[in-house]
């Protein structure tokens, strides 16, 4: 670009140090509303001038009106089309009284003239020509209108509506339901007809993308646009545009959060502690929360860390690694939008070439590679991950197989559930196998397969959680997924264990059909297999890890439900009919207590008897395994396992999956049979993809085998 284009440019970016006050330096009382661009080619200003147009300064009024309930005030709600001519009023479009909230009085509200014309919402002291107008709220695309709502009415007898505006909010009421929705729909549409407002942080980052091929002009942007560059100071406004107004009217609300705008204030304050901080991990922890809560600020907190790794006076400090380190985690958690993306890449790549060599080139370049791959996270990052992320350090995992083994491996945070099982399968010489392997989130009750598209990050943080609720220990299992072939399945080998591990869970949770004395023998042979030779200074495990404990619940209460004979006194006389000490209903209600006490005594001895019984049970089955134990007596562990497999092979089903029938249940078989599909296609040559693949789709579809392409059910997984 010739040197006279850029002094036009630096020219038309001139207006951006009067912004100071709005973007980034100290606040003025006047009402400043930054107006787009389109609306200002009339004046005559270019297209890339940023104007500040600065209404009459408002005020409260404090001259008091005493508030009539006349029939004709309270209707004098005037549509400008049928009430006066265009060349009086042009840009009038409604007026009539409303009674608005004042605050710093003890009147709480005042009456006033209010009249909506295009671009703002003014108030006067009266209808009358010349009137003295007092406040002005101008009207923007950003601007937000909360309707009026039936609690509100039923509190303070008025109907209410709210309108925010960058520095003003008023809050106007009415007796009358129809003029309140009437006004609110004018101001509404007003609203929706402005276009979109740019922030200077806006022009500015598209200025740079349309000249980032000549660092000449890049350069100057930034020397003479300081909102581009580190500030040691506060930040009074968002570096992007979020609507005006209150949470709960833009965005979900819930922990306490302010507006999305007050938000981002905050965040900026935020980054700035992080300088200082002697633990940073919290704040970033908090930062990343807030923007996985409020999505819309994930690309202001970017454009924040963009500008305060730019032009920063010690940028070798630790104290500046600190946004690098913020970043970074970002990085790994959420992708901006588009815009930003561009804009953040350019930054990258200009610290690389300013800088390198230096820390900040690796945080870029870890950066940059980061982007590549981040996913939006489900979770906050854990404290571990944020942790090995400041040091751009890979994080352990451990992954538990069937039996006492576990595996470490080093995960990053994009890496999923395919890529462990794989590494899984590499690790324990399961490449050729036929069969399907998978992980699984498990604890002490309960278990479910992880998607294969599953953040192994995001599982082992919601273990944190799981833990927390259920104190219980939660842990990621390799286990078998599917069946195809066990007949191949070679004796010497770890994948015989686990089809042994597995089909003795089936066991244990009542899935295989045996009967007891089948059962009874497999539960001897798993103590053959575990301990050894039977030895009474052996300690036993407990009967539920060895016997399906259902059965005997089942048992005993069939039993304890049987009906029981009447004592001889109860039983009526041949012939006789019932006797009844008390009509019905005379002592109804007075022995209420003694009644009630009754029933609970007798659930309390239910209770107790029922324990006694399953005791009572419970050893006898024990003592029969015991028994069978002592008869394997010269066991391997080996042949414990083949005629435990043995006796499990008798069913026909054996090597299927079973489930309990429930509609979330339904979707993990659907994916099941997703896991058969893709395995057989494999196996016959058709599919590429090794791992199982559980997608998150909501389509249901089914396709012949033979068809040339992969076809798979597929269906999203749930929670059981």
């Amino acid at each position: 670009m010739p040197l006279q284009g850029v002094c036009w440019f630096l020219c038309c970016r001139q207006g951006f140090s009067l912004l100071g006050r709005d973007y980034g330096e100290k606040e003025e009382e006047e009402s400043f509303e930054l107006r787009n661009k389109e609306d200002l080619t009339p004046n005559g200003r270019t297209p890339a001038e940023v104007t500040v147009s600065q209404p009459t300064c408002t005020a409260n009024g404090t001259n008091g009106h005493t508030v009539s309930e006349s029939l004709d005030e309270m209707k004098s709600l005037i549509i400008e089309k049928n009430k006066m001519s265009l060349e009086e009023e042009p840009e009038l479009l409604v007026k009539g009284w409303l009674l608005r909230e004042v605050r710093g009085n003890w009147i709480k509200q005042r009456r006033y003239w209010f009249v909506l014309s295009q671009d703002s919402l003014d108030y006067y002291s009266g209808p009358e020509k010349g009137a003295r107008r007092l406040g002005t709220l101008v009207l923007t695309n950003l601007c937000s209108v909360i309707w009026p709502d039936k609690q509100t009415y039923k509190e303070t007898g008025y109907w209410s509506i709210t309108v925010y505006g960058r520095k003003h909010c008023y809050r106007l009421y009415t007796k009358h339901f129809n003029e309140a929705v009437h006004w609110a729909c004018a101001i509404q549409k007003i609203i929706d007809t402005k276009s979109p407002v740019e922030t200077p942080t806006q022009l500015l980052i598209r200025d740079i993308e349309e000249n980032k091929f000549n660092p000449e002009v890049v350069e100057h942007i930034y020397q003479h646009n300081p909102i581009l560059k580190y500030t040691q100071g506060p930040l009074y406004a968002p570096l992007l545009p979020f609507p005006y107004g209150s949470l709960e009217h833009t965005y979900h609300s819930g922990k306490g959060y302010g507006s999305v705008r007050e938000e981002a204030v905050k965040l900026f304050n935020c980054l700035q502690q992080l300088e200082s901080a002697r633990e940073p991990v919290p704040i970033i922890q908090g930062v990343l929360q807030t923007c996985l809560d409020l999505r819309p600020l994930r690309d202001e907190v970017y454009c924040q860390l963009v500008k305060q790794t730019s032009y920063t006076p010690s940028p070798y400090t630790a104290a500046h690694l600190r946004y690098w380190q913020l970043l970074t985690c970002m990085s790994c958690t959420f992708l901006p939008g588009t815009t930003v993306l561009k804009y953040l890449r350019f930054h990258l790549k200009r610290i690389q070439s300013q800088s390198p060599e230096s820390e900040m080139d690796n945080y870029a370049s870890f950066i940059s590679e980061a982007l590549e791959k981040t996913k939006c996270r489900e979770c906050v990052p854990s404290w571990e991950e944020i942790q090995m992320l400041m040091s751009r350090q890979e994080m352990l995992c451990t992954v538990h197989y069937p039996g006492p083994g576990s595996c470490q491996l080093y995960i990053s945070s994009h890496t999923t559930a395919n890529e462990v099982v794989r590494r899984m399968q590499e690790k324990l010489g399961l490449q050729e196998s036929r069969n399907t392997f998978a992980l699984y989130e498990q604890n002490a009750l309960w278990e479910q397969p992880v998607t294969g598209g599953a953040l192994i990050a995001d599982v082992m943080t919601s273990f944190t959680t799981k833990e927390s609720e259920s104190k219980s220990q939660w842990k990621l299992c390799f286990k078998l997924y599917c069946l195809l072939d066990a007949d191949s399945i070679s004796v010497d080998s770890i994948e015989y264990f686990f089809l042994f591990e597995q089909c003795h869970e089936m066991v244990v949770r009542g899935q295989l059909p045996a009967c007891e004395e089948d059962l009874q023998a497999l539960a001897a042979l798993r103590l053959q297999c575990l301990m050894g030779d039977f030895s009474t200074h052996a300690p036993c495990p407990p009967l539920d890890e060895l016997f399906p404990g259902h059965m005997l619940e089942t048992r005993v209460l069939m039993a304890l439900s049987a009906p029981q004979p009447l004592p001889p006194c109860q039983v009526a006389a041949p012939g006789c009919p019932a006797t009844q000490r008390f009509p019905t209903g005379l002592l109804s209600g007075t022995l209420w207590s003694h009644t009630a006490t009754a029933v609970h005594k007798q659930k309390v001895e239910q209770d107790l008897r029922l324990r006694s019984r399953l005791k009572e049970e419970a050893a006898a089955v024990m003592g029969s395994i015991l028994e069978q134990w002592k008869g394997l007596a010269g066991y391997s562990c080996r042949d414990s396992m083949a005629a435990y497999l043995t006796i499990a092979r008798q069913w026909s089903g054996f090597g299927c999956t079973l489930y309990e029938v429930d509609f979330y249940i339904l979707t993990e078989i659907m994916q099941l049979m997703n896991a058969y599909f893709s395995a057989i296609h494999r196996q016959r040559g058709k599919g590429e993809d090794a791992d199982i693949t559980i997608t998150e789709r909501t389509e249901v579809a089914f396709h012949h085998l033979a068809s040339p392409t992969r076809t798979l059910l597929e269906l999203p997984s749930h929670p059981v």
